[in-house]
Formats: C-alpha cells, structure tokens, sequence
C-alpha cells in the first residue's frame, strides 16, 4: 500500500488516498472506499499528467511500491529552487521506458475519479 495523496477535510480530519496492489491488479483506496482500477489505468494517467524525470533534479524518495514486472511506483518529495514547500511527486518506473513524473494531488485525483466511473453501481 503506498500513500499518494493526503488532504484535511473542512471537519479537520486527514483524508487520505492509496494505492494498492492486489490479486486482481491495482486498486485505490480512497474516502475510506477501496476502487478497482483497470490494467492501463496508471499506465494512461501517467502517460497523460507526466513528463521526463530530470535525474539533475534532487529528489527524496518516501515510500516505493513494487507493482510486478520490474514496474514500480514511487513516491517522491522535491523542493525547488524557488518554492518554500515541498511537492510530491509520483515517478513511475517501467523498463524500458524513461521514468514518468507527475504531480501526486493531480494523479491521485485522476486514479480516485477513474476508480468511482467504473465502479459497479449499488
């Protein structure tokens, strides 16, 4: 289970969301609801949202989650030259392939809205 977003609601409390991978493929857990997510689902939102990792660029990694098949999701904070807070970042590693970097509040809300849109209806 990685961590890849975490807000405060106006209540106060930490609304978190996660990503994990499970038997059937990656799920997020988000709202204290778990959505499956489909096979290219990660694939896509990274392809979209992210650009080339500069490997100049100093970067502290918090958390790494190995999703199979030499892929990996990590979860990275960087603070740049002209910002006062840090940023997280999700850098998605597939071989072959140049690492993808994005802005972890912008996939975690693109993971959470594709999970909801295909979830079964009650």
């Amino acid at each position: 289970m990685l961590k890849i977003d975490e807000t405060i609601t106006a209540s106060g409390e930490p609304a978190t969301v996660h990503v994990v991978v499970e038997e059937g493929g990656l799920a997020i857990v988000a709202d204290g609801e778990k959505y499956a997510l489909a096979d290219v689902a990660l694939d896509a939102v990274m392809r979209r949202f992210g650009a080339p990792l500069e490997p100049a660029e100093p970067i502290a990694v918090v958390a790494t989650l190995d999703l199979g098949g030499g892929r990996a999701l990590r979860h990275v904070r960087h603070l740049g030259r002209y910002d006062v807070i840090a940023r997280d970042y999700l850098v998605y590693d597939v071989p072959g392939r140049e690492p993808s970097c994005a802005l972890a509040t912008t996939v975690a809300g693109a993971l959470v809205h594709l999970g909801r849109a295909t979830a079964p209806s009650p």
